[in-house]
């Protein structure tokens, strides 16, 4: 695939655009990993990239070696314009990148992009050895620019950059690609309101693929309808689609991603929700963390983790969504149609799913304040809870103060509520390195003060928070 063409706009990625055209550009070889879960624009991120220069880009899948290693052949000669390369019967990879070098002639570096890597790797477990084998003897004087794709964190994190990885300290740079924050996600609805850009972050999070599928032209709500409700929906089986790419034992993964959505954080609740036992929710809830779709936090106490106080989240916007509203309803919602479901359905609850994720968007909203505030001070960012407290936001910082904060996404008028429903709290935080404690209030809207507030007490709304 010599310049895939790009037809749709391309927002942010400017670091990780300058990391390639540096890599490209310098004489010496190029070797580096783009990894991150799927969906967070990775392919996108090397086709644009590759857009306007000479490059292979080739998408392994769940197939064998052979069909592999042919439609590879087929894309090298299409990019090095050598028709005859597309016929040539290959018995391997090593065989195959010594053709594709003797074959290139450009003064500039070769673009060699392997995607879904690990699926290559699946039916040709050599193939790390032969690149490597290809790194140390050519590649890396220069003439090629390498660059290895995945979606499975753990894969990647082991069988490329791992210690015990034949391409271990191979690499002249590594990509990790998250999700866009929700400044940049805001890109994609310029138009909307802060409040509808918000919800919309909420459900799609940062990732491109989502946000491109909710049109500027329609409400949220009517967006909802279209893409999880509607038969033929783009985002109707996405969660399912997703699990399916990745995992086996379905149900099982199904069962744990539903008590998560449903609340359950523990060992013991999800267990007894799923009816999984210890020793194998062990081991489905590693799988879901390496491919980043569940994460497990502890409370921030400044104290080591309190490992007994862990609690598991689905970290991921659209499955928590879906696991939330739309799996455990599915034969209601076709049988209600997409208007009545989304009416009877999931408006009613959407609000409080709103609060709940509001809180996780302040979090990741705080350590922008703290640079748009000019602190310099390194600092932690988390929450804090025990059997009898919940505080929404604790921003540990190292010049010692702590922050704890505050979130309602319903609207409030008064800053009265929302003081009445942290000043209570603020003693039963162990604050054992006795920092200075301040306050953090984030609401929907701007709320009115009669009075200035005190100099540790901070208030933020939607439009502070989606500040640059």
């Amino acid at each position: 695939m010599p310049t895939p063409s790009i037809d749709e706009p391309f927002f942010g990625r400017s670091n990780e655009l300058r990391t390639l055209e540096r890599a490209w550009k310098d004489a010496a070889g190029a070797f580096i990993p783009v990894y991150g879960r799927r969906r967070v624009g990775k392919s996108e991120l090397i086709r644009h990239f590759i857009s306007q220069k000479r490059g292979i880009y080739y998408v392994g899948k769940q197939a064998p070696p052979d069909l592999q290693l042919r439609e590879f052949m087929r894309d090298a000669a299409e990019c090095l314009g050598e028709p005859l390369l597309a016929e040539v019967q290959v018995d391997g990879w090593a065989r195959a990148f010594k053709l594709i070098e003797e074959r290139w002639k450009g003064p500039e570096k070769l673009i060699l992009a392997l995607d879904e890597f690990q699926w290559m790797c699946e039916v040709s477990p050599e193939l790390p050895s032969v690149i490597q084998e290809a790194w140390d003897r050519r590649w890396r004087k220069g003439g090629i620019m390498l660059i290895l794709c995945g979606s499975y964190l753990g894969f990647m994190e082991r069988e490329v950059l791992g210690k015990k990885s034949p391409l271990f300290g191979r690499r002249t740079a590594q990509i990790l690609l998250r999700p866009f924050d929700h400044r940049e996600a805001a890109l994609f609805h310029p138009s909307w309101s802060r409040v509808e850009q918000a919800r919309t972050y909420f459900i799609c999070g940062g990732l491109p693929f989502y946000l491109k599928s909710f049109s500027a032209g329609r409400s949220v709500e009517q967006n909802i309808a279209d893409n999880f409700l509607t038969e033929t929906g783009l985002l109707r089986r996405e969660a399912d689609f997703l699990l399916r790419e990745e995992l086996r034992e379905l149900v099982n993964y199904h069962s744990i991603l539903m008590a998560l959505a449903e609340g359950h954080g523990t060992n013991s609740a999800i267990s007894a929700a799923s009816g999984i036992g210890d020793r194998a929710l062990h081991f489905y809830l590693t799988t879901l963390i390496e491919l980043g779709y569940v994460r497990k936090k502890h409370p921030l106490t400044g104290a080591a983790a309190q490992v007994r106080l862990g609690r598991y989240v689905l970290d991921d916007p659209l499955l928590r969504f879906w696991f939330r509203f739309v799996f455990p309803q599915t034969s209601l919602i076709a049988r209600l149609g997409p208007s009545a479901a989304m009416d009877r359905l999931i408006s009613p609850g959407l609000d409080s799913y709103f609060g709940f994720c509001f809180e996780q968007f302040c979090r990741e909203a705080l350590p922008a304040l703290y640079a748009r505030e000019g602190l310099t001070a390194a600092f932690e960012v988390g929450e804090y809870w025990d059997k009898d407290t919940q505080i929404d936001i604790v921003g540990m910082r190292k010049d010692g103060v702590t922050d704890l904060g505050e979130c309602k996404w319903t609207s409030a008028r008064s800053p009265t509520p929302l003081r009445e429903e942290l000043e209570p709290r603020l003693s039963r935080f162990p604050n054992t390195r006795r920092a200075s404690l301040h306050t953090r209030y984030f609401a929907r809207t701007k709320i009115t003060h009669r009075t200035p507030p005190p100099p540790t007490e901070h208030w933020h709304d939607l439009d502070d928070l989606y500040e640059e």
